[in-house]
C-alpha cells in the first residue's frame, strides 16, 4: 500500500482536496514549463546564443548528462504538498518563521524583487496575481514551499507558505531509508560492508532519475521526495537543471522530464501523420518558436521504476545487483504549448530509435 493512499481509500473531503490539488498542479506545471523552458530559450535568443539542446541519448536511464552549467537556463527547486509538512519536520525541511513568506520577510531578503505591491494575499493560490509572484520567487535560491493554507480549515486552499528553505537530510540517510523499504538492507546502510553502502548511494541517484554528479538543486530535490514519504498525502517535487537544460517532476506518478526539442518539417509532418491532424495543427498548437525547417517543441519522458526498485512483496531481504536497471521509459510525448486548453499530449517515440 502506497503511503499516499489512493483515492477509493479516502474520504469525500479528502477526494475533493485530491481534485483540488491535482487541479493546481497541473496550473503549477503550466507556470514552471514557461519559465523553465520557454523563457530559458528566449534568455538563449536575446543573447544570439545557440541553445544548448538536449540529445536523445541523454534521456535514456543511466545516461550521462554533459557537465556543463548553462547561466541562461533557468533553475529553481519547488515543493508542492497536498496536506502541510508537519513542524516536527523542520529539522530536514527547513522552513521557519524567518522564510515564512511575509511581507517583512520579502522586503528584508536581498534577493527578492517584487515588481507589484505586496498584496496581502497574493501567496495564495486563487489569487490573480499568483502567478507573477511565482515568477518573481523562483529565482531564489534553495526551495520554494506550496502546502495548504492552515489558516484557513474550512476550505482547500493553498499558498507559497516558505521561501529560501534548505533540505538539510544528509543523502546517506535518504539512500538507507529508500534501501530499507526496498529490502535490500534490514536496518543500517553499512550492515552489507562498505563496498554495498556505497552502490546502494549510487542507485539512489539512478532511483530519482539523475547522475552521480548531480548539482544541489537536483540533489536536494530526490533527498526531499525520499523525505516526504513520511507525509500520509501526495507531494510533488519541480527541479529545473541548468547542466541538464530540463525540467523535471518527482510524483506519485513516476518522474517525468520535460525538455525543448528540435523538430525539422519532415518530423512535423510525421507526428502529424501518426496523430492524424494537419501539420498546421501541430504548428499553432504545439510549436513554441519556429526556427529555420522546422520548430522548437516541449518533449516530455516518463519514467517508471522496475521491479528491482520496488517493495518485495514478499517483505524479503534480497541482494543488490548494480547491473540491473532501476527505472524505464514508459511514455513519450510532445506536449501543447502552455495556454493551449483542448489539444492532447502527441506520442513520439524517439529515445530508442
Amino acid at each position: 500500500m502506497s503511503h499516499w493512499g489512493f483515492r477509493e481509500s479516502l474520504s469525500r473531503l479528502d477526494r475533493l482536496r485530491r481534485s483540488i490539488y491535482e487541479a493546481l498542479r497541473d496550473e503549477l506545471e503550466e507556470y514552471l514549463l514557461q519559465y523553465g523552458l520557454l523563457e530559458s530559450y528566449q534568455n538563449f535568443t536575446n543573447q544570439n546564443v545557440p541553445y544548448p539542446f538536449v540529445e536523445k541519448r541523454e534521456l535514456k536511464p543511466r545516461a550521462r548528462i554533459p557537465d556543463v552549467e548553462y547561466d541562461l537556463q533557468n533553475r529553481f527547486l519547488v515543493v508542492f504538498v497536498e496536506e502541510g509538512v508537519p513542524g516536527g519536520h523542520k529539522k530536514y525541511i527547513r522552513f521557519f518563521d524567518e522564510n515564512k513568506v511575509t511581507k517583512e520577510n520579502l522586503m528584508r531578503s536581498q534577493t527578492v524583487q517584487l515588481s507589484k505591491k505586496y498584496f496581502r494575499n497574493i501567496k495564495l493560490f486563487e489569487s490573480t496575481h499568483f502567478s507573477d509572484f511565482l515568477r518573481a520567487m523562483l529565482p531564489v535560491d534553495y526551495a520554494l514551499l506550496i502546502q495548504r493554507d492552515s489558516t484557513a480549515k474550512a476550505r482547500n486552499r493553498y499558498s507559497l507558505s516558505h521561501f529560501h528553505v534548505r533540505i538539510d537530510w544528509p543523502i546517506a540517510d535518504a539512500a538507507e531509508n529508500l534501501a530499507r523499504e526496498l529490502r535490500y538492507i534490514s536496518k543500517d546502510l553499512y550492515e552489507k560492508g562498505e563496498e554495498t553502502a556505497e552502490e546502494i548511494q549510487k542507485k539512489f541517484f539512478e532511483y530519482y532519475g539523475f547522475p552521480l554528479t548531480s548539482g544541489g538543486r537536483r540533489t536536494a530535490a530526490m533527498v526531499a521526495a525520499q523525505f516526504l514519504k513520511r507525509i500520509p498525502c501526495i507531494s510533488t517535487v519541480y527541479v529545473a537543471s541548468s547542466e541538464a537544460r530540463s525540467l523535471y517532476r518527482i510524483s506519485e506518478r513516476g518522474i517525468a522530464r520535460y525538455i525543448l526539442m528540435k523538430l525539422t518539417k519532415a518530423d512535423i509532418e510525421h507526428i502529424a501523420e501518426s496523430a492524424q491532424v494537419q501539420p498546421s495543427t501541430i504548428k499553432k498548437h504545439y510549436l513554441i518558436a519556429k526556427e529555420r525547417g522546422g520548430g522548437i517543441v516541449i518533449f516530455q519522458t516518463t519514467y517508471h521504476h522496475t521491479p528491482h526498485a520496488k517493495p518485495t512483496e514478499d517483505g524479503k531481504l534480497r541482494e543488490l545487483n548494480s547491473e540491473y536497471f532501476w527505472m524505464t521509459v514508459t511514455r513519450q510525448n510532445i506536449l501543447p504549448k502552455p495556454g493551449s486548453w483542448d489539444r492532447p499530449p502527441l506520442p513520439y517515440n524517439i529515445i530508442y530509435t
